[in-house]
């Protein structure tokens, strides 16, 4: 099997030159992504802002009153990697780090979406995570770390402020390792959060549509760590049909793969036993994703579950499927073993008022999300994260599955059902606060 981690250290670059060079050059690993001198190796999208280097530094400065949002973009790609720079505004404005970013086409313009590190002067939200033309402002909600403590917040943004009242330079630091991602302001660290929208992507300086905002930067330089890959658990074989891989059915007879790939599961309510797709081994730390709709019934993407001799078979986790509030929710399932039945804890979270705003119905696709790591549990359906708690009671290691609940009239369809393991050298990285 392919490792899915895989650390790219980049030395020997080519000679670095200008005043940036300090910084690149005493870091074991990093190659610089700016040398100073001209802006080789960016290209700019979007708006009408306008980039150029100036003692050492790229400058942009925001083009008054023309529309769209400008930025900067790097031709390299970029999967997990450990990004650093520093930064300073020249003049008040708005101003972002794209990452794991991309492009589509909007008009005459390139419209650029993806995670921002936000920047602002002396303000309270640098280095929090927008998600810049996807996510960002959908049902109300603006930052994807709306769960970072405000203390953390607090801290950072003091430091801040006093670099920029001060005329100093500001340090950035971004790493990306799988789903994990985290922030850093002048050491602090800011945020600390896990998410699967993209993987991989470029970087960008942005320059936000306004009045007014002239932003430097400079030590760009960025440490190349590889890509993180997903293990679909439905495979196309030889002869072209779809097949599990690494997992197994219970009650096969009641499902069946289309042409396209979509597993379709369906029985009816005089079938005591749940039919379920279950993993062939455990997993511990990791992210695993599956995308549903369903007509009827009830289901679940288990976790960490032990198998049991239960007519539902599976002991532990279940992150919800159930078409209406509950979706995304943490249900931890009871169990048989040895003739005893070993309880569950039943409902261990759920967000219903966020899960109504986000969910999509009327027979439309959903995506539904678990990120385990450790004690720490995290939900998102479609793109937003419904829960995010540290649970020392949990189960650390166990099967993944997909569930028909047996006693129901069920039908369900699932698609893209994949994992994504943390394996130790990405933890040791995760693991990090400075």
């Amino acid at each position: 099997m392919r490792k899915l981690f895989v650390a790219t250290m980049m030395i020997g670059l080519s000679a670095f030159c200008g005043p940036t060079a300090s910084a690149a050059d005493v870091e074991d690993g990093f190659t610089s992504l700016f040398n100073g001198i001209d802006m080789a190796g960016w290209v700019k999208r979007g708006g009408s802002a306008e980039y150029k280097v100036e003692d050492g530094s790229i400058v942009g400065t925001c083009a008054a009153d023309t529309p769209g949002n400008t930025f900067l973009c790097s031709e390299k790609e970029l999967g997990n990697f450990v990004l650093k720079l520093q930064y300073k505004f020249l003049e008040a404005g708005n101003s972002g780090i794209q990452f794991r970013s991309a492009a589509r086409s909007e008009g005459d313009r390139q419209r650029v979406y993806g995670y921002q590190y936000e920047m602002r002067p002396a303000g309270d939200m640098t280095g929090r995570i927008y998600d810049e033309g996807r996510r960002g402002h959908k049902f109300g909600i603006i930052w994807l770390d709306a769960r970072t403590p405000q203390d953390r917040l607090d801290a950072a943004q003091q430091s801040c402020q006093e670099a920029d009242q001060k005329g100093e330079w500001n340090d950035v630091e971004i790493q990306c390792v799988g789903p994990s991602i985290k922030t850093w302001l002048n050491g602090k660290l800011v945020v600390d959060m896990f998410d699967s929208f993209s993987m991989k992507g470029f970087l960008g300086l942005q320059i936000h549509a306004g009045k007014s905002g002239s932003v430097a930067w400079r030590n760009i330089r960025v440490k190349d760590l590889g890509e993180s890959k997903w293990e679909s658990f439905f495979v196309k074989g030889d002869d072209g049909s779809y097949q599990l891989a690494n997992a197994k059915f219970v009650l096969p007879e009641e499902w069946s793969f289309t042409q396209d790939g979509v597993l379709h599961g369906a029985h009816s309510k005089s079938q005591g036993k749940d039919g379920l797709v279950i993993s062939t081994k455990n997993y511990d730390n990791f992210i695993a994703r599956v995308t549903y709709r369903m007509r009827g019934g009830n289901s679940a993407l288990y976790f960490r579950a032990e198998e049991t001799s239960a007519p539902w078979v599976l002991r532990g986790f279940q992150n919800e499927i159930a078409n209406n509030s509950k979706d995304s929710a943490l249900w931890h399932t009871a169990g048989i073993v040895d003739g005893k039945k070993i309880p569950g804890r039943g409902w261990v979270v759920t967000n219903d008022e966020l899960v109504e705003k986000v969910r999509n119905r009327d027979d439309q696709w959903n995506t539904t999300c678990t990120a385990a790591y450790g004690d720490r549990l995290v939900q998102t359906l479609n793109g937003f994260c419904t829960s995010d708690l540290v649970d020392e009671a949990c189960e650390k290691t166990g099967k993944l599955g997909l569930q028909m609940h047996g006693g129901t009239d069920c039908e369900m369809f699932f698609k893209d059902f994949q994992v994504m393991p943390i394996t130790d050298d990405m933890m040791k990285l995760i693991e990090r606060t400075r």
